[in-house]
Protein backbone atom coordinates (compact mmCIF):
# COMPACT_ATOMS: atom_id res chain seq x y z
CA UNK A 1 0.00 0.00 0.00
CA UNK A 2 1.37 3.65 -1.24
CA UNK A 3 2.18 5.85 1.90
CA UNK A 4 1.33 9.28 2.43
CA UNK A 5 5.01 10.33 1.84
CA UNK A 6 4.39 8.05 -1.22
CA UNK A 7 1.45 10.08 -2.49
CA UNK A 8 2.73 13.35 -2.20
CA UNK A 9 6.55 12.22 -3.10
CA UNK A 10 6.24 15.23 -6.32
CA UNK A 11 4.39 17.97 -3.66
CA UNK A 12 7.28 17.51 -1.29
CA UNK A 13 9.76 18.15 -3.60
CA UNK A 14 8.32 21.44 -4.61
CA UNK A 15 6.90 20.36 -8.09
CA UNK A 16 3.15 20.63 -9.12
CA UNK A 17 2.55 17.61 -11.38
CA UNK A 18 2.37 19.36 -14.43
CA UNK A 19 6.08 20.90 -13.38
CA UNK A 20 7.10 16.88 -13.39
CA UNK A 21 5.25 16.32 -16.39
CA UNK A 22 7.30 19.02 -18.52
CA UNK A 23 10.32 18.89 -16.93
CA UNK A 24 10.91 15.26 -16.01
CA UNK A 25 8.25 13.21 -18.36
CA UNK A 26 8.77 15.22 -21.26
CA UNK A 27 12.91 15.11 -21.90
CA UNK A 28 13.01 11.34 -21.24
CA UNK A 29 9.94 10.84 -23.35
CA UNK A 30 12.09 12.66 -26.56
CA UNK A 31 14.54 9.94 -25.72
CA UNK A 32 12.35 7.21 -25.76
CA UNK A 33 10.35 8.44 -28.75
CA UNK A 34 13.70 8.21 -30.45
CA UNK A 35 14.59 4.67 -29.71
CA UNK A 36 11.43 3.27 -31.05
CA UNK A 37 12.20 5.23 -33.82
CA UNK A 38 15.73 3.47 -34.00
CA UNK A 39 14.13 0.09 -33.24
CA UNK A 40 11.54 -0.24 -36.22
CA UNK A 41 12.61 2.07 -38.78
CA UNK A 42 14.88 -1.04 -40.76
CA UNK A 43 10.96 -2.71 -41.32
CA UNK A 44 10.94 0.45 -43.49
CA UNK A 45 14.64 0.99 -45.34
CA UNK A 46 15.36 -2.79 -45.59
CA UNK A 47 14.50 -3.07 -49.20
CA UNK A 48 16.97 -0.20 -49.61
CA UNK A 49 19.92 -1.32 -47.73
CA UNK A 50 19.58 -4.85 -49.19
CA UNK A 51 19.54 -2.71 -52.53
CA UNK A 52 22.47 -0.93 -52.04
CA UNK A 53 24.62 -3.74 -50.26
CA UNK A 54 24.93 -7.39 -51.12
CA UNK A 55 22.82 -8.97 -47.88
CA UNK A 56 20.39 -11.54 -47.71
CA UNK A 57 17.37 -12.12 -45.37
CA UNK A 58 19.93 -13.99 -42.82
CA UNK A 59 22.14 -10.84 -42.94
CA UNK A 60 19.03 -8.51 -42.28
CA UNK A 61 17.93 -10.18 -39.62
CA UNK A 62 21.13 -10.24 -38.21
CA UNK A 63 22.08 -6.71 -39.01
CA UNK A 64 18.85 -5.53 -37.02
CA UNK A 65 19.03 -7.94 -34.09
CA UNK A 66 22.34 -6.60 -33.15
CA UNK A 67 20.24 -3.38 -31.58
CA UNK A 68 18.53 -6.12 -29.39
CA UNK A 69 21.97 -8.09 -28.40
CA UNK A 70 24.02 -4.98 -27.14
CA UNK A 71 20.41 -3.53 -25.81
CA UNK A 72 20.28 -6.47 -23.66
CA UNK A 73 23.94 -7.04 -22.83
CA UNK A 74 24.22 -3.46 -21.04
CA UNK A 75 20.28 -4.06 -19.13
CA UNK A 76 22.74 -5.32 -15.67
CA UNK A 77 24.98 -2.65 -15.46
CA UNK A 78 22.52 -0.01 -16.47
CA UNK A 79 19.97 -0.95 -13.40
CA UNK A 80 23.18 -0.75 -10.93
CA UNK A 81 23.80 2.63 -12.49
CA UNK A 82 20.52 3.61 -12.59
CA UNK A 83 20.14 3.13 -8.48
CA UNK A 84 23.29 4.01 -7.91
CA UNK A 85 23.41 7.70 -10.05
CA UNK A 86 20.00 8.41 -11.05
CA UNK A 87 18.69 8.43 -14.34
CA UNK A 88 19.66 12.25 -15.62
CA UNK A 89 23.26 11.39 -15.67
CA UNK A 90 23.24 8.31 -16.62
CA UNK A 91 20.71 8.87 -19.96
CA UNK A 92 22.89 11.92 -20.87
CA UNK A 93 25.69 9.81 -21.47
CA UNK A 94 24.33 6.67 -23.10
CA UNK A 95 22.30 8.83 -25.82
CA UNK A 96 25.61 10.54 -27.15
CA UNK A 97 26.93 6.81 -27.50
CA UNK A 98 23.44 6.12 -29.92
CA UNK A 99 24.45 9.62 -31.84
CA UNK A 100 27.73 7.63 -32.31
CA UNK A 101 26.37 4.67 -34.05
CA UNK A 102 23.84 6.48 -36.03
CA UNK A 103 26.78 8.10 -37.55
CA UNK A 104 29.01 5.09 -37.75
CA UNK A 105 25.61 3.29 -39.72
CA UNK A 106 24.79 6.69 -41.79
CA UNK A 107 28.58 6.02 -43.74
CA UNK A 108 29.44 2.04 -43.27
CA UNK A 109 29.79 -0.22 -46.47
CA UNK A 110 30.14 -3.50 -45.24
CA UNK A 111 28.16 -5.76 -42.37
CA UNK A 112 30.56 -5.33 -40.43
CA UNK A 113 30.55 -1.92 -40.14
CA UNK A 114 26.93 -1.32 -39.94
CA UNK A 115 26.71 -4.00 -37.06
CA UNK A 116 28.93 -2.22 -35.27
CA UNK A 117 26.85 0.85 -35.64
CA UNK A 118 23.92 -0.63 -34.70
CA UNK A 119 25.18 -2.29 -31.87
CA UNK A 120 26.22 1.03 -30.41
CA UNK A 121 22.86 2.60 -31.36
CA UNK A 122 21.15 -0.15 -29.18
CA UNK A 123 23.56 0.32 -26.22
CA UNK A 124 22.85 3.78 -26.17
CA UNK A 125 19.32 3.51 -26.25
CA UNK A 126 19.35 0.85 -23.89
CA UNK A 127 18.43 3.51 -20.84
CA UNK A 128 15.51 5.38 -22.77
CA UNK A 129 12.62 3.36 -21.16
CA UNK A 130 14.63 1.77 -17.70
CA UNK A 131 15.95 5.51 -17.03
CA UNK A 132 12.42 7.10 -17.52
CA UNK A 133 10.79 4.06 -15.09
CA UNK A 134 12.95 4.89 -13.01
CA UNK A 135 12.25 8.66 -13.33
CA UNK A 136 8.58 7.73 -13.08
CA UNK A 137 9.33 5.86 -9.98
CA UNK A 138 10.95 8.56 -8.16
CA UNK A 139 8.58 10.95 -9.20
CA UNK A 140 5.24 9.68 -8.85
CA UNK A 141 3.34 7.50 -6.44
CA UNK A 142 3.03 3.95 -6.98
CA UNK A 143 -0.61 3.45 -7.56
CA UNK A 144 -0.09 6.06 -11.08
CA UNK A 145 2.76 3.87 -12.03
CA UNK A 146 0.68 1.98 -14.59
CA UNK A 147 -1.00 5.48 -15.90
CA UNK A 148 1.99 7.17 -15.87
CA UNK A 149 4.02 4.68 -17.64
CA UNK A 150 1.14 3.70 -20.29
CA UNK A 151 1.00 7.27 -21.25
CA UNK A 152 4.49 7.80 -21.39
CA UNK A 153 5.10 4.49 -23.91
CA UNK A 154 2.98 6.21 -26.77
CA UNK A 155 6.06 8.26 -26.92
CA UNK A 156 7.79 5.22 -28.03
CA UNK A 157 4.51 4.46 -30.02
CA UNK A 158 4.79 8.32 -31.79
CA UNK A 159 8.14 7.22 -32.64
CA UNK A 160 7.36 4.12 -34.31
CA UNK A 161 4.93 5.79 -36.12
CA UNK A 162 7.49 8.27 -37.81
CA UNK A 163 9.50 5.53 -38.01
CA UNK A 164 7.15 4.63 -41.39
CA UNK A 165 5.09 7.15 -43.43
CA UNK A 166 7.44 10.22 -42.18
CA UNK A 167 10.26 8.18 -42.77
CA UNK A 168 9.33 7.06 -46.42
CA UNK A 169 8.79 10.56 -47.14
CA UNK A 170 12.11 11.43 -45.90
CA UNK A 171 13.44 8.79 -47.91
CA UNK A 172 12.68 10.90 -51.16
CA UNK A 173 14.57 13.81 -50.86
CA UNK A 174 17.31 12.13 -48.97
CA UNK A 175 18.37 8.36 -48.43
CA UNK A 176 18.76 5.98 -45.87
CA UNK A 177 22.73 7.57 -44.67
CA UNK A 178 20.81 10.50 -44.93
CA UNK A 179 18.29 9.77 -42.49
CA UNK A 180 21.08 8.35 -40.13
CA UNK A 181 23.39 11.02 -40.13
CA UNK A 182 19.94 13.13 -39.21
CA UNK A 183 18.95 10.97 -36.42
CA UNK A 184 22.50 11.24 -35.25
CA UNK A 185 22.20 15.32 -34.90
CA UNK A 186 18.61 14.84 -33.31
CA UNK A 187 20.30 12.64 -30.39
CA UNK A 188 22.82 14.68 -29.31
CA UNK A 189 20.24 17.69 -29.14
CA UNK A 190 17.91 15.21 -26.80
CA UNK A 191 20.57 14.34 -24.88
CA UNK A 192 21.90 17.94 -24.08
CA UNK A 193 17.88 18.63 -23.20
CA UNK A 194 17.71 16.01 -20.50
CA UNK A 195 21.05 17.08 -18.95
CA UNK A 196 20.42 20.85 -18.85
CA UNK A 197 16.61 20.55 -18.06
CA UNK A 198 15.72 17.59 -15.50
CA UNK A 199 16.26 17.92 -12.15
CA UNK A 200 18.43 15.96 -9.58
CA UNK A 201 16.56 14.26 -7.55
CA UNK A 202 19.25 12.71 -4.59
CA UNK A 203 16.50 12.36 -1.62
CA UNK A 204 14.51 9.74 -3.36
CA UNK A 205 15.09 6.23 -5.17
CA UNK A 206 19.10 6.51 -5.13
CA UNK A 207 20.53 3.24 -3.37
CA UNK A 208 23.57 3.98 -0.62
CA UNK A 209 24.49 0.40 -1.08
CA UNK A 210 27.96 -0.83 -2.11
CA UNK A 211 28.28 -2.04 -5.86
CA UNK A 212 28.41 -5.55 -4.15
CA UNK A 213 25.24 -4.78 -2.12
CA UNK A 214 23.71 -3.84 -5.50
CA UNK A 215 24.43 -7.15 -6.74
CA UNK A 216 23.33 -8.96 -3.95
CA UNK A 217 19.69 -7.24 -5.06
CA UNK A 218 19.40 -8.28 -8.56
CA UNK A 219 20.41 -11.86 -7.06
CA UNK A 220 17.52 -11.29 -4.67
CA UNK A 221 15.50 -10.32 -8.11
CA UNK A 222 16.45 -13.47 -10.04
CA UNK A 223 16.07 -15.71 -6.55
CA UNK A 224 12.14 -14.74 -6.50
CA UNK A 225 9.21 -16.76 -7.06
CA UNK A 226 7.40 -13.31 -8.21
CA UNK A 227 9.37 -12.79 -10.66
CA UNK A 228 9.73 -15.86 -12.83
CA UNK A 229 6.14 -15.59 -12.32
CA UNK A 230 5.38 -12.79 -14.23
CA UNK A 231 8.72 -12.40 -16.84
CA UNK A 232 8.53 -15.06 -18.56
CA UNK A 233 5.03 -14.25 -20.76
CA UNK A 234 6.39 -10.72 -21.02
CA UNK A 235 9.96 -11.88 -21.93
CA UNK A 236 8.26 -14.25 -24.87
CA UNK A 237 5.24 -11.28 -26.03
CA UNK A 238 7.91 -8.89 -26.15
CA UNK A 239 10.41 -10.67 -28.19
CA UNK A 240 7.89 -11.57 -30.77
CA UNK A 241 6.50 -8.20 -30.96
CA UNK A 242 9.52 -6.27 -31.26
CA UNK A 243 10.58 -9.11 -33.75
CA UNK A 244 7.72 -8.59 -35.78
CA UNK A 245 7.07 -4.79 -35.55
CA UNK A 246 10.43 -4.11 -35.62
CA UNK A 247 11.35 -5.70 -38.59
CA UNK A 248 9.40 -8.77 -40.20
CA UNK A 249 5.89 -7.25 -40.66
CA UNK A 250 7.17 -5.45 -43.69
CA UNK A 251 9.27 -7.98 -45.70
CA UNK A 252 5.56 -10.12 -45.05
CA UNK A 253 3.39 -7.24 -45.94
CA UNK A 254 5.59 -7.20 -49.58
CA UNK A 255 5.74 -10.91 -49.64
CA UNK A 256 3.03 -12.21 -48.43
CA UNK A 257 0.30 -9.25 -49.15
CA UNK A 258 1.90 -8.17 -52.23
CA UNK A 259 2.24 -4.50 -51.24
CA UNK A 260 5.00 -2.04 -52.82
CA UNK A 261 6.96 0.02 -50.46
CA UNK A 262 4.51 2.72 -50.04
CA UNK A 263 1.55 -0.30 -49.14
CA UNK A 264 4.15 -1.58 -47.00
CA UNK A 265 4.87 2.37 -44.79
CA UNK A 266 1.36 3.04 -44.73
CA UNK A 267 0.50 -0.14 -43.04
CA UNK A 268 3.14 0.28 -40.37
CA UNK A 269 2.06 3.85 -40.15
CA UNK A 270 -1.68 2.24 -38.93
CA UNK A 271 0.25 -0.12 -36.56
CA UNK A 272 2.09 2.37 -35.05
CA UNK A 273 -0.48 4.56 -34.42
CA UNK A 274 -2.38 1.80 -32.90
CA UNK A 275 0.51 0.94 -30.60
CA UNK A 276 0.12 4.28 -29.36
CA UNK A 277 -3.32 4.21 -28.40
CA UNK A 278 -2.87 0.67 -27.00
CA UNK A 279 -0.01 2.01 -24.61
CA UNK A 280 -2.22 4.53 -23.72
CA UNK A 281 -5.63 2.42 -23.64
CA UNK A 282 -3.32 -0.27 -21.40
CA UNK A 283 -2.47 2.36 -18.61
CA UNK A 284 -5.90 3.77 -18.04
CA UNK A 285 -7.38 0.39 -18.17
CA UNK A 286 -4.94 -0.45 -15.48
CA UNK A 287 -5.06 1.88 -13.52
CA UNK A 288 -9.50 2.11 -13.58
CA UNK A 289 -9.51 -1.35 -13.46
CA UNK A 290 -7.12 -1.83 -10.20
CA UNK A 291 -9.50 0.54 -8.24
CA UNK A 292 -12.22 -2.06 -9.58
CA UNK A 293 -10.16 -4.92 -7.60
CA UNK A 294 -9.13 -6.67 -10.94
CA UNK A 295 -5.61 -7.67 -10.62
CA UNK A 296 -2.47 -6.64 -12.56
CA UNK A 297 -1.69 -10.78 -13.38
CA UNK A 298 -5.16 -10.78 -14.52
CA UNK A 299 -4.90 -7.86 -17.06
CA UNK A 300 -1.87 -9.21 -18.46
CA UNK A 301 -2.71 -12.58 -18.91
CA UNK A 302 -5.74 -11.12 -21.00
CA UNK A 303 -3.47 -8.77 -23.01
CA UNK A 304 -1.61 -11.74 -23.89
CA UNK A 305 -4.30 -13.79 -24.63
CA UNK A 306 -5.74 -10.67 -27.42
CA UNK A 307 -2.13 -10.52 -28.88
CA UNK A 308 -1.88 -14.45 -29.20
CA UNK A 309 -4.96 -14.32 -31.53
CA UNK A 310 -4.47 -11.43 -33.27
CA UNK A 311 -1.11 -13.01 -34.45
CA UNK A 312 -2.98 -16.65 -35.21
CA UNK A 313 -5.77 -14.78 -37.23
CA UNK A 314 -2.85 -13.11 -39.69
CA UNK A 315 -0.84 -16.77 -39.82
CA UNK A 316 -4.34 -18.65 -40.64
CA UNK A 317 -3.88 -16.94 -44.31
CA UNK A 318 -7.54 -15.56 -43.50
CA UNK A 319 -5.97 -12.25 -44.27
CA UNK A 320 -2.90 -10.87 -46.16
CA UNK A 321 -2.97 -7.22 -47.59
CA UNK A 322 -5.91 -6.04 -44.97
CA UNK A 323 -4.65 -3.22 -42.41
CA UNK A 324 -6.97 -4.15 -39.67
CA UNK A 325 -5.36 -7.30 -38.70
CA UNK A 326 -1.87 -5.36 -38.17
CA UNK A 327 -3.96 -2.59 -36.31
CA UNK A 328 -5.06 -4.94 -34.13
CA UNK A 329 -1.37 -6.53 -33.66
CA UNK A 330 0.05 -3.14 -32.58
CA UNK A 331 -3.04 -2.05 -30.21
CA UNK A 332 -2.26 -5.25 -28.34
CA UNK A 333 1.25 -6.29 -28.60
CA UNK A 334 2.67 -4.07 -25.39
CA UNK A 335 -0.43 -5.00 -23.15
CA UNK A 336 2.25 -7.32 -21.28
CA UNK A 337 4.30 -4.13 -20.28
CA UNK A 338 2.04 -4.07 -17.30
CA UNK A 339 4.58 -7.04 -15.79
CA UNK A 340 7.18 -3.87 -15.14
CA UNK A 341 4.98 -1.63 -12.53
CA UNK A 342 4.13 -5.03 -11.13
CA UNK A 343 7.27 -6.39 -10.27
CA UNK A 344 8.90 -3.23 -9.34
CA UNK A 345 5.94 -2.71 -6.69
CA UNK A 346 6.66 -6.07 -5.52
CA UNK A 347 10.57 -4.50 -4.25
CA UNK A 348 11.34 -1.71 -2.59
CA UNK A 349 11.41 1.91 -4.80
CA UNK A 350 15.97 1.75 -4.33
CA UNK A 351 15.65 -1.25 -6.50
CA UNK A 352 13.36 -0.36 -8.70
CA UNK A 353 15.97 0.32 -11.64
CA UNK A 354 17.27 -3.24 -10.82
CA UNK A 355 13.94 -4.79 -11.48
CA UNK A 356 13.09 -3.29 -14.79
CA UNK A 357 16.35 -4.20 -16.08
CA UNK A 358 16.47 -7.42 -15.34
CA UNK A 359 13.29 -7.83 -17.16
CA UNK A 360 14.23 -6.06 -19.95
CA UNK A 361 17.93 -7.51 -20.45
CA UNK A 362 15.70 -10.74 -20.84
CA UNK A 363 12.70 -9.04 -23.00
CA UNK A 364 15.87 -7.92 -25.65
CA UNK A 365 17.87 -11.07 -25.83
CA UNK A 366 14.67 -12.85 -26.46
CA UNK A 367 13.77 -10.32 -29.40
CA UNK A 368 18.18 -10.86 -30.38
CA UNK A 369 17.29 -14.23 -30.66
CA UNK A 370 13.99 -14.40 -32.43
CA UNK A 371 14.60 -11.68 -34.59
CA UNK A 372 18.03 -13.09 -36.39
CA UNK A 373 16.05 -17.14 -35.92
CA UNK A 374 12.65 -16.08 -37.83
CA UNK A 375 15.46 -14.70 -40.75
CA UNK A 376 17.31 -18.28 -40.13
CA UNK A 377 14.16 -19.98 -40.75
CA UNK A 378 12.81 -17.46 -43.80
CA UNK A 379 15.95 -18.06 -45.78
CA UNK A 380 15.53 -22.23 -45.77
CA UNK A 381 12.95 -21.21 -47.97
CA UNK A 382 13.86 -21.11 -51.81
CA UNK A 383 13.44 -17.36 -52.74
CA UNK A 384 9.97 -16.63 -54.95
CA UNK A 385 11.70 -14.09 -57.52
CA UNK A 386 12.77 -10.42 -56.74
CA UNK A 387 14.41 -11.07 -53.34
CA UNK A 388 10.99 -12.11 -52.06
CA UNK A 389 10.02 -15.29 -50.30
CA UNK A 390 6.89 -17.92 -50.06
CA UNK A 391 4.14 -16.98 -47.96
CA UNK A 392 4.96 -20.29 -46.01
CA UNK A 393 7.81 -19.63 -44.85
CA UNK A 394 6.71 -16.75 -43.50
CA UNK A 395 3.12 -18.51 -41.66
CA UNK A 396 5.84 -21.39 -40.38
CA UNK A 397 7.93 -18.96 -38.65
CA UNK A 398 5.04 -17.02 -37.29
CA UNK A 399 3.53 -19.80 -36.12
CA UNK A 400 6.38 -21.16 -34.12
CA UNK A 401 6.63 -18.07 -32.25
CA UNK A 402 2.97 -18.63 -31.49
CA UNK A 403 3.78 -21.72 -29.76
CA UNK A 404 6.47 -20.47 -27.78
CA UNK A 405 3.92 -17.44 -26.36
CA UNK A 406 1.29 -20.11 -25.59
CA UNK A 407 3.83 -21.94 -23.65
CA UNK A 408 4.79 -18.54 -21.60
CA UNK A 409 1.10 -18.19 -21.24
CA UNK A 410 0.28 -21.35 -19.60
CA UNK A 411 3.42 -21.14 -17.49
CA UNK A 412 2.26 -17.60 -16.44
CA UNK A 413 -1.58 -18.81 -15.14
CA UNK A 414 0.15 -21.78 -13.17
CA UNK A 415 2.99 -19.50 -11.98
CA UNK A 416 0.57 -17.24 -10.65
CA UNK A 417 -1.94 -19.06 -9.14
CA UNK A 418 0.83 -20.63 -6.76
CA UNK A 419 2.10 -17.19 -5.28
CA UNK A 420 0.73 -16.02 -2.25
CA UNK A 421 -1.91 -13.51 -1.61
CA UNK A 422 -0.98 -10.17 -2.20
CA UNK A 423 -1.04 -7.48 0.55
CA UNK A 424 -3.82 -4.79 0.14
Amino acid sequence: MATQADNNRNQSAGYSIWKVVLVVVLPFAGGYFLSYLYRTVNAVISGRIIADLPLDASDLGLLTAFYFLAFAAFQMPLGLLLDRFGPRRVQTVLLLAAAMGAFIFSIGTTLFELSVGRALIGLGVSGCLMASLKAITMWFPSERWPLVNGCFLATGGLGAVAATGPVEALLSITDWRGLFLGLAAATIVVSALIFLVVPERQEVGRSRASFRGQWEGVVDIYSSRVFWAAAPLCIAVQGVGFSIHGLWAGPWLADVGGLDSTGVATVLMAMALALTAGFVFTGVAADRLQRMGFSLDRLTGFGAILFIAVQALIVSGLVTSEIWPWVLFGFTSNMTVLVYPRLAQAFSLEMSGRVNTSVNMLVFIAAFVMQYAMGGLIELATPTGADGYPASAYRITFGIAILIELASLAWFVLAVRRLPARKA
